[in-house]
């Protein structure tokens, strides 16, 4: 998957700076005030002049582009009730980039399920594995309001999940 012609892409610097894996190699790029924004098959990674934050394509908890300000937030999946890592990325040509960044945040998506738990107030059972490959990694989303420690919540949680991975293979569900 070849994105850009050799004329759009970063410099070489810049690819040996973000310390890609052997063999991966970059498919769309974008800069930014400070630095560049790289996708691979694998991963968003984020170079500025003091860091190279590498992100798999499955912990991109979301990547919204607003076009007026040219800006990409991304955001990390967090754990519960703890700050998700989020950055706003403002953007010269990224039109590939976007691209790119849709297509492998929506590829790293094996089964996303709504249960409610009371009323319209449940969560979200979620499942994610890399682009390339690999494990799945499993996740619940909270609605605001629903405590995930509250018992009720915890028993449809735990048999959600086991019927989720039970779907894709995992695991046999087990009667509760």
């Amino acid at each position: 998957m070849r994105l850009f012609s050799r004329a759009g892409a970063p410099p070489a610097d810049v690819v040996a700076r973000a310390g890609l894996r052997r063999g991966e190699r970059v498919l769309a790029a974008a800069t930014t005030a400070d630095g560049w924004v790289l996708g691979t098959v694998r991963h968003l990674v984020l170079l500025t002049p003091d860091e190279v934050r590498t992100i798999p394509w499955e912990r991109v908890e979301d990547a919204a582009w607003d076009a007026e300000s040219s800006t990409l937030r991304v955001s990390e999946v967090g754990e519960y009730a703890a700050p998700r890592p989020s950055y706003d990325l403002v953007l010269g040509d990224p039109d590939l980039l976007l691209q790119l960044v849709r297509e492998r945040v929506t590829a790293s998506i094996v089964l996303q399920r709504r249960v409610p738990v009371r009323g319209r107030r449940g969560l979200v059972v979620i499942g994610r594995r890399s682009p390339v490959g690999g494990p799945i990694s499993w996740m619940h989303a909270y609605d605001a309001g629903v405590d995930p420690e509250d018992p009720e919540v915890v028993v449809v949680a735990d048999l959600a999940l086991a019927q989720a991975r039970a779907e894709v293979g995992e695991e046999p569900v087990s009667p509760i």
